[in-house]
């Protein structure tokens, strides 16, 4: 057995002694059963034990923690797991990074509206006319509109961030 008297959570859920060498005690504590319930139940097993198995010990605590990770993702997203995450928190900054752009222009048109009246150049006022008649904020629009239509449909903050998503 891992440690203690108590067999681990593996061993616990897939009722079998605990061996003193057993490759999931480190990693699965009998206080803990749900982690190993959630990596066997979308892994199994004997898949998890072949990769902690093939991994220098150092690197076994990582893994778990990623597995834990990737089990509750797919618990929660079948199709995408971490990929939805990842998608969802990528599209996040996004539409931020544009909120911020559309903030700090128009903190720059404020700026330049309260700036003494300067004599204006014939060239300036072509070029700003040209550069209106672009349209960008239209496009910004449409962006903004394309860009939430993500793999985050069914993804939460609270399930991105949730108690049980990491170990």
């Amino acid at each position: 057995m891992g440690s203690g008297s108590s067999p681990c959570a593996s061993c616990k859920l897939l009722r079998r002694r605990c061996a003193k060498d057993c490759i999931f005690a480190p990693y699965f504590p009998s206080d803990d059963p749900q982690k190993f319930a959630i990596v066997h139940k979308v892994f199994g097993a004997s898949n998890v034990s072949k990769m902690l198995q093939e991994l220098p010990v150092d690197q076994r605590a990582d893994a778990v923690s990623s597995l834990v990770y990737e089990a509750n993702a797919r618990v929660r997203d079948p199709v995408y797991g971490c990929v939805g995450a990842i998608s969802y928190l990528q599209n996040q900054v996004s539409e931020l990074q544009m909120q911020l752009a559309v903030a700090q222009a128009e903190i720059l048109c404020i700026q330049m509206q309260h700036e003494p009246a300067a004599i204006p150049n014939p060239q300036h006022i072509m070029d700003f006319q040209e550069h209106n008649n672009n349209n960008h904020h239209h496009h910004y629009l449409n962006f903004a509109a394309s860009s939430s239509n993500v793999i985050h449909d069914s993804l939460s903050r609270e399930t991105l961030f949730g108690h049980d998503m990491v170990s």
